[in-house]
């Protein structure tokens, strides 16, 4: 190689660590100022991304409150992990969800039998600082320290949850089965929904949906098998259209499952309140896409 061509290499070389330098600061900003900056470039990157390191607990929660950027970031082992990008998708389906469960507990609002929507609640189990994107839970005794969720005695949600957008499927169906159903004195029910990444002004397609309850555990230390999964996009991964049916994607969780261990004293309110409590996806895919809609 000749002398010209490797200055010009080393040039090259040189631009693009000033260009990576460059992306890392307009980062940091999200975790100094609470700045989600365009020119970070986060669509470029893969999720999950380590945003700052030697971080404790404490701190963390702090900036999460300040910020408020609940369901965007995890801490664990001293690391503020991104796994999740703040987004329009993220926010209606958790929205739109949250409001078809409390719909149904309308006719018990502000009674002793009340459904708590809790939203990003924040833990401390398991040394780590993990969020839900929304929880639900009725009046329940305190648990006995350390095994409540937050490493002391508050009770944990019955009902969690799950949004993956810039999530990958992986990351979050391992954090509901080595955290949120760990073991049964955590949570009842998770709902997981992922909806596939798509560039910026399109409009997603693909929406998977599960549905897992503690009571389904066949053993101690194996994973629970989803009792609910389906598709309820518009296309699946292979981009064809799919042909939904109404009520054919339906989540239903019992009553039982959302006032697990609430105090002796409350009853469970059946003669008011749905049992079970159904939750339409295509209801939620339309209401959803509304959204997204141009024209």
């Amino acid at each position: 190689m000749s002398r010209a061509s490797s200055n010009v290499s080393a040039v090259c070389n040189e631009n693009v660590s000033s260009d990576a330098d460059e992306i890392v600061e307009f980062r940091s900003l999200w975790w100094e100022k609470g700045i989600f900056h365009p020119k970070a470039k986060w669509e470029e990157e893969k999720l999950p991304y380590t945003l700052v390191k030697s971080v404790s607990l404490e701190e963390y929660e702090l900036r999460v409150d300040k910020f408020n950027v609940h369901g965007c970031w995890d801490w664990k082992e001293n690391k503020v992990i991104v796994y999740e990008w703040p987004s329009k998708v993220h926010e209606t389906i958790i929205g739109e969800l949250t409001y078809q469960i409390l719909r149904q507990f309308d006719a018990i609002h502000g009674t002793p039998a009340h459904m708590s929507s809790m939203g990003a609640v924040r833990t401390r189990a398991d040394n780590t600082g993990h969020e839900s994107d929304a929880t639900f839970r009725p009046p329940k005794p305190p648990v006995r320290p350390p095994h409540g969720s937050d490493g002391e005695d508050e009770p944990w949600p019955n009902v969690v949850l799950e949004v993956a957008y810039s999530e990958s499927e992986g990351d979050v169906l391992k954090k509901v089965q080595q955290f949120w159903l760990k073991n049964p004195s955590r949570v009842h029910d998770v709902i997981v929904v992922k909806i596939d990444y798509v560039a910026p002004g399109e409009t997603p397609t693909r929406m998977q949906a599960w549905h897992f309850c503690v009571s389904d555990r066949t053993t101690r230390n194996a994973d629970i098998v989803a009792r609910t999964y389906f598709e309820f996009g518009t296309h699946d991964q292979n981009g064809r259209p799919l042909n939904i049916q109404q009520g054919t994607c339906v989540i239903n969780i019992n009553l039982d499952c959302f006032y697990h261990g609430t105090f002796p004293r409350i009853t469970i309110p059946r003669n008011q309140v749905p049992d079970p409590i159904q939750l339409d996806f295509l209801l939620l895919r339309n209401c959803f896409l509304r959204a997204f809609e141009k024209i």
